[in-house]
This record gives C-alpha cells, structure tokens and sequence, in this order.
C-alpha cells in the first residue's frame, strides 16, 4: 500500500516545498526591510526544509522508475521494463517533467549550502541573500506542480509497459552531463542573489563580491564541466564524429559560461580594486538571466535538437513570464540603485585594469554574436518573416577572431601591473614570449604535414601567447623570493588557480585548431576480408555478427587495425542498435583513443551481399579539448579553496569584509 503511494508522498513533498519556498521568500526579505531579527531568521530553517522536501520529492520519482510505476505519466512514457537500473535512474531527468523537478531541487541543494556555509554573513545580507533565492525557487515550484508535474497518473488505464527512454540518452555521459550542467546554470543564481541582495541593502561595496567568488567560481567549473561532457557525447554517441556543431542547445549553454567567464574576472576586480562595481552588478544578473533563456530554449519546444525534449507551448509562456519578471525587476533595481554607486578608483589604459576591462568587452561581444545567431531566426520564425538558418560558417567567421583577439589581452593581463604601466615595461616583458609564440607556431605545421597552415599557426600562436607569458610571470615571482621554493610558497591557490584554467584555455584552442585543420576521414564499403587505410593505419573487416543487449538487438563489425609495417595490431567493434521497445536504429562508434590521436569507426547502413557502409575517421589531439576543459574547471575550483574565501567574515566587524587594498583605494 505504501509503495502505492510513493506518487502521492513526492506530490504532497512539492506542495510543502513551495510553501517553504514562498515564506524562505517574504519573511526575511521582510524583516530585513523592517530591521526584524526574528523575520530574517526564518530564512535558514525554510532553506534546510525546502531543500529536504524538495530530496523527498526527487526520491519518490526515483523509486516509481526504479519500481516500473508505469501508472506515472512520466514513468510510462520514459522507462521501459527492459531498461537496465541506471538508465532508469537517469531516465529520471531524461524529460521535461523531471529535468525541471532536478532544476529545482538543484536550487534548494544550492540555497541550503549558501544558508550552512554563510553563517558569518551580516544577518540582514544573508536574509535578502536567501529571499532572493527563495523567490526564484516559488517561480520554479509553481511551474512544477502547475505545468509540469511529474507525479501525474495515468489511472485507471494504466500500460503494462512503458514507451522507453530515447536511445540517444541511454549513455554512461548522460547520466552525469545533465546534473553537472544544472550545477552550472543554477549556482549562478547565487551571485545573482548577492548581487539584488547588495542592490537591496544598498551596500554595492567590494565585501559582497568576496561573499559571492567562490560562489561564482564552483557554478563556473560545473558548466565547464558540463558543456565538456555535452560535446563528448555529441561526439562517440550521435555517430557522425563532431564534438560541436554550434547546434541552439548547445549555443544556450556556451552564453552563460562567456559571461559567467567575465562575470569572475570583473568580480577580482571589483574586490581587489574597487572597480566596475555597476559593471560587476549587471554582469551578474545577465549570466544568470541567459541561464534561465537556456532553460527557456530547451525546455519551451521552440527548438528541435537532439538536446531538447519538450514541445509544450503553454510550458514555455510560463518560462518567458518568469525570465521576463526576473530580468525586468532586476534591472529596474538596478537603474535605481547603481547611479548611487560611487567609484573613486582610477588606472591608466596601460594596466591590468584595462586589459581585464578589455577581456570583459571582448566576451560580452561574444555573447551577444552568439545570442544574435541562435534568436535571430527564431525572431524571424515567429513574426513570420521568413525562415533562415544560421549555421557555423556565420558563428565561426565572427567567433574565431574575436577568440585570437581575447588571447592577445589573456597573454597580457598576468604581466601588467594594477592601475597603471609604462609601455616600455611591458614591451621588456612581453617581447621574447611574443617571438617565439609566433617562430614555434610558424614551424609546428610544417613539421606535422611540411606544409604551412595559417589556421594552425593562429591557433597554436594564440595558445602559446597565453602560456609562455604566464611562465614569464611565474618566474619573476620566484626571483623575488630568497629561495625559489620560499617564493613558491607565497602563491596563493587563488593564482594556481588562475594558471591552471588560463593553461586549459590554451590547451583547448590546440586542440580545436589541430582537430579541425588535421582531420582524415573516409566513407567505405567493406566486407569481411575488405582492407582500408587511412593516415598510416591499414582497417581490416574479419567478422559481422549480431548480438543481443538488455533492450535491442545489434549488428557488429570487427576491424583488425596495424599502424605502419608494426605486426602488432588492435580490434575495434562498432555496433548498429535497434531498440526493441521504440524500434529506433542508433550507432554505437568505436573508439580508440590516445593522447595524440583517436581513431574512430561508424557503421552505416546495410548494404547487402555482406557488406556494410563505414566511416573511418583519424582525429588528432581531440582529447585536448576535454583535457583544457577539465583543466579550466580544476582552476576554478582551485581557487575556491584560497585561504583568504576560507577566512570569517564576520557580522560584528565589517570592515574585515573589505579587503586592504580597497579601503587604501577608497581613501
């Protein structure tokens, strides 16, 4: 009878959870308005309880999935029987309705870990931090449980089985890709948080932006992480062998990682400097705001891509109204408060300021290239306008040169000084980085191929600009210590930090540059016996076969693969699924990969009298481009663990919350 029930508990758990979340939203907000203690304190037990109910919710979907529930409507139409345990478990989130269930209750992990790890925040701060979040979470449970509830029934006819889940996500990536981009999207709503909680108290000093960079540096790593895992997916699992294809989903998660990219350089600004304080505020808000058009795009059904799952108009109104309310109020507030700000900090155009002022324009143009070419046609679609579409030769024709032009502030930022530099100064630092930047990556391509190419040598010019001046860097602070292991241990995590995601924004850019110019790839007839090559490697077909899975039936192919005159030699097997249930065909690639190359091998189609349709593709150095993108997340990371986030900042002595150098700038 219990079990039964399961349903009715996780609804009755959203109920509850939306009325914490509306108190978590009016009292301390309320009391911090009024100078009421007791009002504020409200906001961290109906954190803690939003947050509880919220995981009671979430383990009752799981156990009707995991029990084959298939009176669910959710269930029913996203399982099957077949389906092994964890792709049960991921089928969880694998649609609408349960993708925005897990939104929610990654927003109520996200609020009760800022309630448990900001004791030390002034308490007024820390009720507006909350309210805030509060708010956003009532906007999300309403949608839940009125558009979107994923404990619907299907009774009295309830299938004996249920519909399957998508072939495509039924991937070890999948289930890990999802949650780790959720983590990325939703942790912005923490600085937003901060930042309308500073623009409400009316304090948009530098003590908020210390409170919100760890905050904002954790969101940052997980949507690296994330949009990582996307591109691996799209790359071993949709069979055609391309890890980016500036598809609208995916476009929707890159805009909130370029500005959350310049929201956390323009944050160590702000605290270390004073500076850009409006620019800080409204940086904040943008990169959350585009987090919520991602979630709008995917989840409204005006896009149709293999990354989204949803086609219910009605759902997406209610997204836009709450994309709308939360990016008009915040800017309202931010119109009336930010002219009060006042900024009496000054630098030259020849300083760090400048370049990371720079860098901040350069991303945010960025952006906007990126946005323009993903809502365009859409604009043009629904005013009836006209169909067009906008594909990689316009994002790559725009995107390309404005990356190279970042690199060339990247490579000069961590040689500048604050406020102000002479040229002659950075000239003695920068010019020997610079020449040999340009004669390395002027020689690798002819050296790989003997043939020059001006596309690798950007690239590889523009990643070695960014690390051969940061070794520079590195060495001028170990001169200035009496020994070079004194001086290494002066460097804060924070700086590691900075160096490790810089090396990993190097090191993606070799591999984009390496994998789209050096690319090899042939589409074969084979049968067995058949014998290929392809970039010093000979393919031979020795066997096709079938074999039978938990939930579809496969077709196989073994290749036998020598690279030159070696007599030793490795197997790949490619598959061509039919899944039973959906009776959908999927191709299951195989890979063999290395850290200088992958081999990769598709199946096609069945080309009769025993031979098959095969792609055959030589990719080098494409693990690069998830190795940067790991590295860019480790930094960030990193630099959350810097002594100075760990320190208290206490509600008693606020000045403690402002670092020196800003008090020494505001004198």
């Amino acid at each position: 009878m219990l079990i039964e029930m399961i349903p009715e508990i996780g609804h009755f758990a959203l109920v509850i959870a939306l009325l914490m979340a509306l108190v978590q939203a009016v009292v301390p907000l309320a009391g911090a308005a009024t100078r009421r203690p007791l009002w504020m304190a409200y906001a961290r037990p109906m954190a803690a309880g939003q947050c509880l109910f919220l995981l009671v919710a979430y383990a009752c979907l799981t156990a009707s999935y995991l029990l084959d529930d298939f009176s669910v409507a959710t269930v029913a139409n996203n399982s099957n029987s077949m389906l092994p345990w964890y792709y049960k478990f991921s089928a969880v989130w694998g649609n609408h309705e349960g993708s925005v269930l897990l939104w929610s209750l990654i927003l109520g992990v996200w609020t009760y870990a800022v309630s448990h790890f900001s004791r030390e925040l002034p308490r007024d701060m820390l009720a507006r931090v909350l309210g805030v979040m509060g708010l956003i979470s009532t906007g999300f449970l309403t949608f839940v449980l009125v558009t979107s509830n994923p404990f619907a029934r299907l009774l009295p006819d309830v299938p004996t089985d249920g519909a399957d889940l998508n072939p495509l996500l039924q991937d070890v990536g999948l289930i890990i890709h999802p949650p780790m981009l959720y983590m990325g999207y939703v942790g912005f709503s923490v600085v937003f948080s901060f930042a309308i909680a500073a623009l409400l108290g009316g304090r948009l000093d530098a003590a908020w932006t210390r409170w919100a960079r760890p905050w904002t540096n954790v969101a940052w790593a997980f949507l690296t992480v994330g949009i990582a895992l996307g591109s691996w997916w799209a790359y071993y699992e949709l069979g055609w062998g391309g890890w980016w294809f500036w598809d609208p989903v995916e476009n929707a998660s890159l805009l909130p990682w370029l500005a959350g990219t310049a929201l956390i350089h323009s944050l160590a600004v702000t605290e270390k400097r004073g500076a850009f304080k409006s620019w800080t505020v409204l940086l904040a808000i943008s990169t959350f705001s585009l987090s919520l058009l991602g979630t709008f795009l995917v989840r409204s059904g005006v896009l149709t891509s293999v990354h989204a799952f949803a086609n219910d108009p009605s759902r997406g109104l209610f997204i836009l109204m709450l994309l709308g309310i939360t990016v008009g109020a915040s800017l309202l507030l931010f119109a009336l408060r930010a002219p009060r700000v006042g900024q009496r900090t000054g630098f030259t155009w020849l300083s760090r300021d400048a370049l990371l002022l720079i860098n901040n324009i350069l991303l945010v143009v960025m952006t906007v290239t990126v946005l323009l070419g993903t809502l365009y046609p859409l604009l043009l679609d629904a005013f009836e306008l006209g169909k067009i579409s906008v594909g990689p030769p316009y994002f790559n024709a725009l995107f390309v040169p404005l990356t190279v032009i970042l690199c060339v502030f990247m490579g000069l930022g961590p040689l500048a000084q604050w406020k102000r530099m002479s040229g002659r100064a950075l000239w003695r630092r920068t010019w020997l980085a610079g020449g040999l930047a340009l004669v390395i990556a002027g020689a690798i391509p002819l050296l790989y191929d003997g043939e020059w190419n001006l596309r690798v040598s950007l690239g590889l010019a523009a990643a070695l600009w960014i690390v051969l001046p940061m070794l520079r860097g590195l060495l001028d602070r170990m001169r200035r210590g009496a020994t070079k292991r004194a001086a290494l241990r002066k460097l804060s995590l924070a700086y590691w930090g900075m160096l490790l995601a810089h090396l990993g924004v190097a090191v993606t850019i070799v591999g984009v540059s390496v994998v789209a110019n050096y690319s090899v790839e042939r589409n074969v007839r084979m049968g067995v016996g058949d014998t290929v090559s392809l970039a010093g490697y000979t393919f031979t077909l020795t066997e096709l076969g079938e074999r039978r899975g938990p939930n579809f039936v496969a077709d196989t192919a073994r290749l036998e693969v020598r690279h030159g005159e070696d007599d030793r030699h490795f197997v790949m097997t490619p598959e061509k699924r039919l899944y039973l249930a959906t009776g959908m065909p999927m191709t299951d690639v195989a890979l063999r990969p290395g850290p200088l190359r992958d081999l990769y091998v598709a199946m096609g189609e069945d080309l009769g009298e025993g031979s098959w349709a095969l792609r055959l593709q030589y990719k080098p150095l494409v693990r690069w481009l998830w190795l940067g993108a790991l590295l860019m997340a480790v930094g960030g990371l990193l630099a959350v663990v810097d002594r100075r986030y760990r320190r208290a900042v206490t509600a008693r002595d606020p000045e403690r919350a402002v670092p020196a150098s800003v008090r020494e700038a505001s004198a």
